[in-house]
């Protein structure tokens, strides 16, 4: 039974204040797949007893699905509300397993009083691992091969290509790369709000083509560290009918399975 994980505001009426704010993110708090990565990733941090808590009932969505539709007004709302609770616990360091919070809060908040360190989660483990407190030895990822796909706003938007792929490779894994990668990486399919509207008229939706990419490199596990990404790819690996044999999985899932 994994130990509970303190809220800021538990944390505030001991008079404590944590190192690191976890942002849980929507999808990390209400979409069930999404839900396992918080448990891997808090599970990670809880046995190496980092210094973190979470917003709980606090946390409110970054308001970048609103800014990205083109609801301004909306995002700013959101944005100002979510400021509104960190300036007053003066949180100075978020980490955080969403591409889309880590973008919005690292470069979109600042605009309207919010200035934080944010790291995204791949980055936080990676330093984990480089400073010898966090130990992998592979384990079933030893010798398997795994693509990893580049979240757009992860990527190309904040330029964060290493920490993914170290992180694989300190699992001795046998990293193939698909033919868009890196800086030429092939989107998802649902960003810019995507996510949350009907396909536009095309001969192939984006998400089919992606995964088609990635089961051309042979590769029985697909890396992820976005959960619009790991749906898109989830949802592209069952209509090609692999499901049997790839798996899609988040960085934090398979770095928890590894761990000594």
């Amino acid at each position: 039974m994994m130990r509970a994980v303190p809220t800021m505001a538990e944390l505030a009426a001991q008079g404590k204040s944590p190192e690191i704010l976890f942002w849980v993110g929507c999808a990390g708090s209400f979409d069930d797949r999404y839900k396992r990565v918080t448990v891997a990733f808090s599970e990670i941090l809880l046995s190496l007893n980092i210094d973190f808590a979470v917003l709980g009932q606090e946390e409110a969505c970054t308001g970048d699905p609103a800014r990205r539709a083109g609801n301004e007004f909306l995002f700013q709302m959101q944005a100002m509300a979510n400021i509104q609770v960190l300036n007053g616990y003066e949180v100075k360091k978020i980490v955080t397993a969403c591409p889309h919070c880590f973008n919005t809060i690292k470069n979109e908040y600042p605009d309207l009083g919010g200035n934080y360190e944010v790291i995204h989660h791949t980055q936080f483990l990676q330093q984990l691992i480089d400073g010898g407190m966090l130990k992998v030895d592979g384990g079933e990822f030893k010798g398997k091969k795994i693509t990893y796909h580049d979240s757009c706003y992860l990527g190309r938007a904040n330029d964060v290509y290493e920490a993914p792929r170290e992180l694989l490779k300190s699992l001795d894994a046998d990293l193939v790369e698909m033919k868009r990668c890196r800086t030429n990486g092939l989107c998802c399919g649902a960003g810019g709000g995507q996510m949350f509207k009907d396909a536009e008229k095309g001969k192939k939706e984006i998400n089919i083509e992606r995964t088609e990419e990635a089961l051309d490199t042979g590769a029985k596990v697909i890396a992820s560290g976005c959960p619009f990404c790991m749906t898109m790819l989830s949802d592209g690996v069952k209509n090609k009918e692999k499901e049997g044999e790839v798996v899609v999985k988040d960085l934090a899932e398979i770095i928890s399975e590894s761990m000594k």
